[in-house]
């Protein structure tokens, strides 16, 4: 069968000379009326249907034949032909509504099942899809994290013969082309599912040859309106049903827009603690394929605590020469991170990699050197950005340790720099990399979507708030919020942050404008050395999108987080100038986040991550700084790619800007599985701005 089969409908009265013989469910005494009365019906080149009048009064003589031949003293009694009739119409009708709805999801659903796909299937899908839980032997029940229960009169059924399925409401997830009756509920996981991409020569597919000659063509009407382009085919193969059903995705054209390179994050123990590439040969591999489907390069995090691990200004590089080396000979290009965070205890991290043990140990004897919140909790995520000017690591600054680390990269691969196959690099400003205070540690028991805590509570934090507070004139003002809450805390909870709350009052714009200005000096300082260390390099450092409680006045959780963007003041256009100051590129973090994660509900939160989105977005560009971006959740099927697509080239931007580059997160076993990669390759195809042809099923 074609990957794209023609599409037609049949009117009210070609349906009725098909002569359609099925049983009901529990009449048994019509199965061998089912098994010798199956007309033939073949389908044209050109699309139409051809049932021969040969064939139709074959069949006539065939029931004729059998009634006469029913025994009369045997235990089968000869039903009225009638009766027989009213089955058929039953059923018929039946298969009509089903195949309407199918034919409508399939057209403007997004649905990509495999071609050969059973009704069943289909069904299970969208019980997942609508936050339900189908096990393997058919038992379908909620799933306990089901926010939001289908309401009564306004959810649509699919039917079988044994199965009766409510799709659920999502008032978040309103798809086109459907109707109100039959909204989607658009989570990852069923996004990951609806997103499979089958190859035209699936295994599942079935040759011609093998398949029934009996194949029932049903006409479909979408949002009231007849369709004769549409059809959905039901065949019987190898004894069951299954469902062929057109894909019809209508997706922008990105064909002659600007390229936007394609880079893919390498996995996080690419290197492991001594400094060595992990399984060389498969990640070659991994390389060779991406080169083979047009990526620009890979990124790559070098991890402070692993080339510094031991002894201080003792520099160990020599895994990431030998990966180096490996990229350029492929002739892809790197960017790289300087990553003075530790890896672990975060979401998505699958390695542990600390801090240098050097650095640990004056941690020990000197907790102050990190971050601590109010209760006096330490978090060896990074340094605290109160030692910057203090000489607390063996005789250093902490920005003298990241300038020597910096230096000892640009020395150690001046080659690489040199023939341009070190295209960026990126420097990390705070915990995973972020310019942000670790305000929302989960191992300190934050969850989403809590506001988190100020983590200004450390000695030398302290002194820079008491010498504010004295030079405005308020010594009384050293001190942090005492009614902020805590980590899981909601903003109407605590009297600093709810409507009205302190946070507008005299003493806290006082000290919300010391801790985001804490934030923007770090960055500021850093960026500087950075820029002398490897001059002529596009640099850029990257940004978080804390998006909930957005829609709240205080805007709480960006608050913790040192971005001071309460509705009442921009907390992005300073950070925006301090990057422009240095030439440095924006890398924000928040492209694929309209795509919905069952774990984080932006509207229980009041949270707007497109709203967010727009306005660092359009900061940045209002600054003339060049953006890039990342994936947040995981990314292999359509609408996650189609999203960022959106989101790196705005159709109706007047000034024509787009990202000038897109990283994904990231390379692994999954990327690399067949209909995977080549949903990615179609990704970096339109990223690049080529033409692709449609995918179907």
């Amino acid at each position: 069968m074609a990957t794209e089969m023609q599409r037609f409908g049949t009117s009210e009265e070609e349906d009725e000379e098909m002569g359609l013989d099925v049983k009901e469910e529990g009449e048994n005494d019509e199965d061998d009326d089912d098994k010798n009365s199956t007309p033939s019906t073949m389908v044209g080149v050109d699309g139409g249907l051809h049932t021969s009048s040969r064939s139709n009064n074959r069949f006539q003589h065939q029931q004729q034949f059998q009634d006469q031949m029913t025994p009369q003293g045997g235990g089968r009694r000869c039903r009225p032909i009638e009766e027989k009739e009213r089955t058929k119409l039953r059923e018929r009708q039946r298969r009509a509504i089903t195949a309407k709805i199918l034919a409508g999801l399939r057209r403007h659903g997004n649905y990509n099942l495999r071609v050969r796909a059973d009704i069943n299937d289909v069904i299970a899908a969208l019980a997942r899809e609508a936050g339900w839980v189908v096990l393997p032997d058919g038992t379908t029940f909620p799933s306990r994290s089901q926010g939001v229960r289908p309401a009564a009169g306004a959810s649509s059924t699919v039917a079988t013969s044994s199965t009766s399925l409510p799709l659920q409401q999502n008032q978040a997830a309103s798809l086109r082309g459907i109707s109100s009756a039959c909204p989607i509920r658009m989570d990852n996981e069923a996004c990951q599912m609806k997103g499979l991409f089958v190859p035209s020569s699936s295994a599942y597919d079935v040759s011609s040859s093998a398949r029934s000659q009996s194949s029932h063509i049903l006409g479909v009407e979408v949002d009231g309106q007849d369709d004769a382009l549409i059809g959905v085919s039901v065949d019987t193969v190898g004894g069951r049903q299954v469902v062929d059903m057109p894909s019809k995705l209508q997706e922008r054209d990105f064909a002659g827009t600007p390229y936007v390179p394609v880079y893919v994050l390498l996995p996080l123990g690419a290197i492991n603690m001594k400094c060595e590439l992990v399984d060389p040969d498969g990640l070659l591999k991994q390389l060779r394929v991406l080169k083979s489907i047009s990526v620009d390069g890979i990124m790559v995090d070098c991890w402070w605590g692993i080339v510094e691990a031991h002894v201080p200004q003792e520099y160990n590089w020599k895994g990431y020469k030998r990966l180096f080396q490996m990229v350029r000979e492929l002739k892809l290009k790197l960017q790289v991170v300087m990553s003075f965070h530790e890896c672990g205890g975060n979401v998505g991290d699958d390695v542990c990699i600390p801090l240098p043990h050097w650095v640990a140990e004056i941690g020990r004897s000197n907790p102050d050197i990190f971050f601590t919140d109010k209760s006096g909790r330490r978090n060896p995520e990074c340094l605290s950005w109160g030692i910057d000017k203090e000489r607390v690591l063996r005789g250093r600054t902490a920005s003298e340790v990241y300038f020597d680390y910096m230096r000892s990269f640009r020395v150690e691969f001046d080659e690489f720099f040199v023939d341009g196959v070190i295209s960026m690099i990126e420097i990390g400003l705070g915990p995973c990399g972020e310019l942000r205070y670790p305000s929302n540690p989960v191992k300190h028991g934050w969850r989403y979507p809590g506001v988190g805590e100020f983590q200004c509570y450390d000695r030398y934090m302290l002194k820079s708030l008491t010498k504010a507070a004295e030079t405005r004139g308020h010594s009384f003002w050293a001190r942090g919020p005492e009614n902020a809450g805590s980590y899981n805390s909601r903003p109407h909870e605590t009297g600093f942050f709810c409507n009205g709350g302190d946070y507008d009052s005299y003493y806290g714009r006082f000290f919300l404008n010391w801790y985001s200005q804490l934030l923007i000096n770090h960055g500021d300082r850093v960026l500087s050395l950075a820029k002398f260390a490897f001059e002529g390099t596009f640099i850029t450092t990257k940004l978080s999108g804390i998006h909930w409680w957005y829609k709240t006045a205080s805007h709480a959780a960006e608050l913790t987080a040192g971005f001071y963007n309460p509705s009442n003041h921009d907390g992005y256009a300073e950070i925006m100038e301090m990057l422009k100051k240095h030439g440095v590129s924006l890398n924000f973090t928040l492209a694929q986040m309209g795509i919905s994660d069952p774990h984080m509900d932006s509207s229980e939160a009041l949270g707007d991550p497109d709203g967010l989105a727009w306005q660092v977005v359009n900061a940045a560009w209002d600054s003339s700084l060049l953006i890039t971006s990342e994936n947040v959740l995981p990314c292999l099927d359509k609408v996650s790619y189609n999203h960022v697509l959106e989101k790196a080239k705005p159709l109706n931007d007047p000034d024509g800007r787009h990202y000038s580059a897109f990283t994904y997160l990231r390379l692994g076993p999954l990327l690399m599985e067949p209909h995977n990669i080549m949903e990615f390759e179609r990704f970096v195809k339109r990223m690049h701005g080529e033409a692709v042809l449609e995918i179907h099923a």
